[in-house]
């Protein structure tokens, strides 16, 4: 049976682009509600502007989409299945938003394959149950991908929290909602002298 290519959309909230809707792929897409959504960007609110972004496993796009929206300079989308890829290509062209290039990547592997960006803030919302968080976490401290006051939101299975993250991380915000945990790390000054 043939899958189909668009299930339903999903909300951008805030920002230039408030209220618009990026379709959704109906299969392996878990989006974020926009309970969640609302609550995450008020915390970012302050430091989103200019920022640079990297949507990890980005799925629907719903967060780096939302990023630009609100003032973010630039967002780096990236995701292992070439039809989400497209599909969120098609949405940066409706929406006329050429501050997102686009990553299609199987990830923790091929993470190396990305430019050596360093970012602001980054949104990682893994495949549930699949062990992929983690590796990512160490990858972003390893290859100093993150500015020195860097931002990194990270949604999980409840059962997860706390996860072990970077000793240079610290829970800034966090939440519940459901059968979901949602935490915002700030990256503090201390670095590895790796």
């Amino acid at each position: 049976m043939k899958a189909k290519t668009g299930a339903g959309t999903v909300r951008i909230i805030g920002g230039k682009w408030r209220s618009r809707r990026l379709e959704v792929l109906e299969q392996g897409v878990r989006p974020t509600s926009d309970r969640v959504k609302e609550t995450l960007f008020n915390w970012l609110s302050p430091i989103l502007p200019g920022a640079v972004c990297l949507d990890l496993f980005a799925g629907t796009g719903a967060l780096g989409f939302e990023a630009v929206s609100r003032g973010a300079s630039h967002v780096d989308m990236v995701d292992g299945s070439h039809r989400v890829i497209e599909l969120l290509k098609k949405q940066a062209t409706i929406l006329d938003a050429p501050e997102v290039n686009f990553y299609q990547l199987n990830l923790p592997d091929q993470l190396n394959d990305l430019p050596s960006t360093v970012y602001d803030i980054v949104f990682m919302d893994a495949p549930f149950r699949q062990n992929f968080l983690i590796p990512c976490c160490q990858w972003l401290e390893q290859t100093k991908r993150l500015a020195s006051n860097a931002y990194i939101y990270i949604e999980m299975e409840k059962e997860l929290a706390p996860l072990s993250v970077p000793a240079t991380w610290e829970i800034w915000r966090n939440n519940l909602a459901g059968q979901v945990a949602y935490c915002l790390y700030k990256k503090t000054r201390l670095s590895n002298s790796s």
